[in-house]
């Protein structure tokens, strides 16, 4: 994949194939544009297809993750400036225009959030409203600083969490909460997401980096092959029957139990040793 800065946002890869996405635009609370969330669909894109990257990690600098849509970016036109991906015609100057929009640009970057199949953690910094919300939701952890705060609150400006945000928060806190959560137009702080079930871990802001780097080394050592398949079953699972899900995992099971890694790891559990996982990754990257 593609390191560097580009609009809105840093790429970094760090060993042992831990990809940092850090918004960049501290001064605007790290907005988003819809430029910016086409930009980060094509790296995501990339970090799927690159075997080098086993983990992607998300934060921002300054006091934001990512406080919602920047309107004013909007208006002054960034979404022109040159990034990874061509600028498009305005489109949300009529109805339809927005719903293509929301259906090809907003919701596609966390449909491929939930969709890519290597782990993805959220490290909440600072603020997470509306967008940089629904984006965390959509990532498979959330660690949060102690002083994050998080919602969606779109019901003061009469407006909806139309980037799949309502659909996330009833698979985190089910029905009733979401219902309370959103009508109410509530933004909470990191200890109460940790009670309602909105992010797995709060750690002081100055540990932040090294609790989600540590998250991350973890995942990335475990066996990628049994890990993706198993975020995919999981994700599957909320969707699907008893029955579909049992044929589901099975139909993975078959892939899995004739992985090197597995053979590596029934062998040393008899041998009592470390396994040695992802032998065929380092193979990949050395011819690489």
């Amino acid at each position: 994949m593609q390191t560097g800065s580009f609009r809105g946002f840093d790429v970094r890869l760090d060993e042992p194939g831990i990809a940092w996405i850090t918004f960049n635009t501290p001064e605007r609370l790290n907005g988003m544009t819809s430029a910016i969330k086409r930009d980060l669909v094509e790296t995501l894109v990339q970090a799927q297809m690159d075997n080098a990257v086993r983990v992607i990690i998300f934060t921002g600098t300054g006091r934001g993750f990512c406080a919602g849509d920047d309107l004013k970016a909007y208006a002054q036109g960034l979404r022109a400036e040159p990034g990874l991906v061509p600028p498009l015609p305005p489109g949300h100057d009529n109805g339809i225009g927005t719903y293509d929009g929301l259906r090809m640009i907003s919701q596609e970057l966390n449909r491929v959030i939930r969709t890519i199949d290597k782990p993805t953690i959220a490290a909440l910094n600072g603020v997470a409203i509306q967008t940089g919300f629904s984006l965390a939701l959509a990532c498979d952890f959330r660690i949060a600083a102690e002083d994050a705060r998080m919602g969606s609150a779109t019901l003061r400006f009469a407006l909806l969490p139309d980037e799949g945000g309502q659909h996330l928060l009833v698979q985190h806190m089910g029905l009733a909460k979401t219902l309370d959560f959103l009508m109410r137009k509530r933004i909470v702080t990191a200890r109460e997401a940790l009670e309602l079930g909105l992010v797995t871990e709060v750690v002081p802001g100055d540990q932040l980096a090294q609790a989600a780097g540590d998250l991350a080394r973890e995942l990335a050592d475990g066996p990628q092959v049994a890990m993706r398949m198993l975020k995919r079953s999981i994700y599957n699972a909320a969707e699907l029957t008893f029955e579909q899900a049992c044929d589901e995992i099975a139909a993975k099971t078959a892939v899995v139990d004739h992985h090197p890694d597995a053979r590596d790891g029934v062998k040393s559990f008899v041998e009592k040793r470390p396994a040695k996982f992802n032998a065929w990754l380092e193979e990949d990257q050395a011819s690489g």
